[in-house]
This record gives C-alpha cells, structure tokens and sequence, in this order.
C-alpha cells in the first residue's frame, strides 16, 4: 500500500498551526484574551483564567462587559474602545478594584476584534507603595518625614507669591530627651516620641503638617492662617500655646508616668520669606531661644538672632579659603567582600582647618553644596581620587581595586558633567572601568531621561554606578529597572536598625533580593559588628564597608592596610 503523495488539506493545516498557537498562548506567563468585533471572547489562556477568576468554557463567546459589567464606562471600556476606534494599540496601567488586581494593560487591535495581554502587578505596585513610605514618612513614628516637609513647605512658599495669604512654621526640640534614653533605653525614647506625634496632630487642623525632623525635633506647618501679619500672628501663637498644653498630662511609657517639655520656635512665612531653607532656619534659631530662656516655651524669630547667620556666613568664608589653600584632603575606606578581601575604597572627602583641625563633615558638606563650593570642590574629588586609582593600576597587588566617588545633585546636572569626567580620566590615566561614581536617589528624581542619557555615556566607556543610601529617598521601580546601575547600596541605618529588632532586617533583605533580582550588586554600608556582618551575608549580600573592616584612612594609612591585607594579616 503506498503513502498518498498529496499534500493535506489547507484546513487541516490551519487548524495545526491554530493549535499550536493556542497552545503557546496557552502557556506564556502573561494573561491573553482575544475579542471579536463584538466584544465576544474568542480565546482566554491558563493566566487569564487564573487573574479574571473564571474558566474559559464558561465565558467563551460571552460578551466581555456582560461578563464584567462593573467595568462598563471605566479605564478598561474606555481604552479598548479607544483601541478599536483609532486602530492602535493601547498601553496602561489599572487597578481592577472587584478583583483587588493591579494590571498593566497592552492591547492591540486588529480587523477580527482584540488582543489583550495584561500582568499582575500588584506585587510590584505594593513594593512601589512601600518604598514610597519609606521615601516620605518617618518609620518611627509615620509622620512625614524631613524630606515631605520640605516639599510642602516650599510648595506653601510658591502659593503665597500668588497670594496674600500667610502661614507659620514652628520648630519643636523636646527638652532634656537624652536623659530619657541614658535613664529608660532608646526602645522608651522611641515611645515617647511616638506619643509626642500623636499630641502633635491633635493640637492642628488635618490641613496642617507635622513632620518628625530628626531625633527628638518636629516641625509644625501651618497652611493659611490668616492675610494680614496680626492674623497669623494670632493663630501661630494660639497653635503654639495649645502644643505647650499639651504637654502638661504626663506621658505613659511602659507603664511608668514621664513628663516631658517641649521648646518651640515660631517664624511667620509670606511672599517675602525666602528660601525654604531659610524658614527652616528662623524656626530653628527662635527655638533656641527658647532653649536659652529656660525651655518649656515658645519665641518668634526676630533679626537679633542672625548671628547663628553669621557665624555660617564666616564658615562659607572659611571654606572658599580652603579650597584655594589646599586644606581638604581625601580619606578612603576599605571596602571588602564576605571573605575579607579588599575589593576598592570609597574615597571620603575631609578638611584639615588651620585653627580648628579636623572639622568633621557633618558640619561643613551641606553648607558647600548650598553655596555652589561643591562645584569647583567635586570636581577636585574626582581628579584626585582618579589620580590614586591610577597609581593603584600601575602596581600589579592594587590593579584590580575599584574606587568609589560620590556625585552631588548639582555637579551631575551640569551640562558639562561628563565631559569633567572624561577629562579627569584622560588627565591621570585612571582605568574607566575601575571608577565608580555613587550617585543619590534624589539625584534621580530631576529630569529622569537626560540623567539615564548621561550615565549611558559613561557606562559606553567603562565607567559603574552605584546608588548610595538605597532606601532612604524615593526609587520608583518603575525607571529603577532602566538605570544602568550595577551596584545599590543599603544605607547604614537600616543595618543598625536590624538589630533593634525593628524593621531594619526585612528592609536588608528586601534590598538584597530586588538586587538579586535585578541581577545588581548590592553592598552594605555602615558594618561594624559581627553580628551586622551576619545580618549581612544572610540576607544575600555579598560585599560591605564599615568599621569592622577598617575606618577610613589617609593615603599613607590606606597603603599600609593594603600590604597588611596582602599578607593575610586582617581578621573580624
């Protein structure tokens, strides 16, 4: 019996092909549905069924509204209309309240109906969500944190330009704190500064802010409070007086009655009041005067008290003098793997003032970057850190280090950045591929595009990035995953916070699995016990910097710690 030498029917073959279509479909990891002209569904895969909670026999040649009614005239309807209509595809993102399901949506139609692939991206909405708490809102105590308060405070500041209106900020130190945490522990300082927040919002409309600043300072925003200067002079003062009243009932903390004061300062804000900085600022000195009267108190801001403006007006002086005199010198911390293996340094910026010696950084990188001085004196970092990266190339035990640089906001966004780069490398022969450059994720948040343009001009030529205090600021996952990043770094409060038994470990972890899975090296920061080392490689981080390896040291120091490491001699 011989084979028939015709070819199968065309039929038949369709329906072969059609099969194996479906079946692919049937398999991706994405939901599918298809749609006629209609709104009929044609076809839904496995994922499908699983997200909509329905099974394909049930709703095969249903119209899809009818199916899901509650959607009718919403962003779904909506959009694929717009796809049919326009003949192009659609591309969204939508919370699906019935079945508590974020999608990300893309459409696509055609002259039978409706291609529809959407995700569950719920997990990665709530990461988002978290991060974002994270960014704006104190963990302690939730209230909104430094960086919030500066927003709204400066949003405040631009509606008075267009307004007569006034408001006030109040800037409150709790009086004697300290003693509470030497005499009670850090764990009842923490609740009494919970405590405080709570009283804090009661004594103010829900118009108004409370932000925890730092430690035991909160600032108070008041929006509004009257046109005229009396007006808001008379609310602020009400406001002032009713947070004092409330603190005369004594605090519970853990079963044990504490009294605590508070010392408050006042300054009005108007179209006139500058700088969000500079608010702060008058606040900030009109509660120390209030410290000087025997706290439990409150003081306007008045001009006799610009003397704290002078002394950093003398510091700015101070600074521009120690840029032209060479007094600043960099200092550079080991950084380490698992094994204790010298993997580069961070090169940490230090000034040697001829008076006061070693001033330390706290007091003076804030002021250079609010001056400009941080423009003429990163890029003097850069080249001299270059210029110890390329002597480490030149030695055979030091060629494979790496060199960590941090970048200002305001240097990165110069038009010229790269260049001054690129520059510095040719200048002192620094291999690109060792140097990398630690940026913030504030730095981020201004002009997302040309920021990923930039540093794809200095990734092209070797150069790594790093994300510095990962966790602090706010990263949307959403542009994370677009950033030619290769390294994020977990900002040492959290791997302190770890053994407090807070939220400190999660948040490592957590860290290190989104690095894992965005296949991103992450380092840990601020490592100086063997406990944290142990935090550390349980949550799958791999290198790290911080005390229990070594302090940052001056070159000659670095010198001898390297040819120490050489030999073995180093141990935690």
């Amino acid at each position: 019996m011989t084979s028939d030498p015709r070819p199968p029917p065309r039929d038949t073959e369709a329906q072969r092909l059609g099969a194996r279509l479906a079946s692919t479909l049937d398999n991706i990891s994405d939901a599918f549905l298809m749609l006629d002209r209609d709104w009929r569904l044609t076809f839904i895969n496995r994922e499908a069924e699983r997200l909509l909670q329905c099974k394909r026999q049930e709703v095969i040649g249903m119209n899809i509204w009818e199916k899901f009614p509650e959607a009718v005239g919403g962003p779904y309807y909506q959009a694929y209309h717009q796809a049919i209509a326009t003949r192009s595809s659609v591309l969204f993102e939508e919370y699906y309240e019935p079945l508590d399901l974020w999608t990300e949506v893309r459409a696509y139609p055609s002259d039978e109906g409706l291609a529809i692939y959407f995700l569950d991206i719920s997990t990665r909405k709530a990461q988002e969500a978290e991060f974002h708490k994270l960014a704006f809102f104190d963990r302690l105590t939730g209230l909104p944190n430094r960086q919030l308060l500066v927003d709204r405070i400066g949003r405040a500041l631009e509606r008075f330009k267009r307004s007569h209106q006034c408001g006030a900020v109040l800037f409150i130190d709790l009086d004697n704190f300290k003693s509470v945490n030497d005499a009670r522990g850090h764990d009842k300082g923490d609740m009494l500064l919970q405590q405080v927040g709570e009283r804090l919002k009661q004594s103010v409309r829900a118009s108004d802010t409370v932000a925890r600043f730092g430690g035991d300072e909160f600032v108070v925003l008041l929006e509004e409070v009257g046109q005229g200067g009396e007006a808001a002079a008379q609310h602020a003062r009400e406001v002032a007086d009713k947070i004092l009243r409330a603190f005369d009932t004594p605090f519970e903390i853990d079963g044990v009655q504490h009294y605590s004061t508070p010392s408050v300062g006042v300054t009005i804000i108007d179209r006139t009041s500058g700088s969000t900085d500079e608010v702060l600022k008058r606040a900030d000195l009109a509660m120390y005067q209030s410290k000087a009267a025997g706290r439990n108190t409150s003081t306007w801001f008045e001009a006799g008290m610009e003397q704290r403006v002078a002394a950093r007006a003398a510091l700015e002086a101070d600074l521009r003098q120690a840029l032209g005199q060479g007094q600043f010198e960099l200092h550079y911390q080991p950084q380490c793997d698992l094994r204790l293996q010298m993997t580069g340094a961070e090169a940490l910026l230090r000034w040697r003032h001829p008076q006061r010696g070693m001033v330390p950084p706290g007091e003076f990188i804030a002021l250079t970057e609010e001056t400009g001085i941080i423009i003429p004196l990163g890029s003097w970092v850069l080249r001299t850190a270059c210029a110890q990266l390329a002597r480490w190339a030149a030695e055979p035990r030091t060629a494979g280090l790496r060199m960590a640089v941090n970048v200002s906001a305001q240097q990165f966004h110069r038009p010229d950045f790269v260049e001054q780069v690129l520059a510095a490398l040719a200048e002192t022969g620094a291999p690109a591929d060792r140097l990398k450059l630690e940026l913030t994720e504030s730095l981020l948040l201004k002009d997302v595009e040309t920021t990923i343009a930039r540093m794809e001009r200095l990734r092209a030529v070797g150069v790594g990035f790093s994300l510095d205090d990962f966790g602090t600021g706010y990263s949307s996952l959403s542009y994370l995953h677009r950033l030619p990043l290769e390294q994020l770094k977990i900002d040492r409060s959290f791997i302190w916070d770890a053994g407090t038994g807070r939220h400190g470990k999660a948040i490592v972890h957590t860290i290190a699995g989104l690095g894992k899975a965005l296949r991103i090296e992450v380092m840990a920061e601020g490592v100086e016990t063997a406990a944290q080392l142990a935090l550390v490689e349980e949550g799958g981080c791999h290198l790290f910097q911080g005390y229990l390896y070594s302090k940052p040291l001056a070159p000659e120091a670095l010198q001898a710690f390297i040819a120490q490491a050489a030999l073995g001699g180093f141990h935690v």
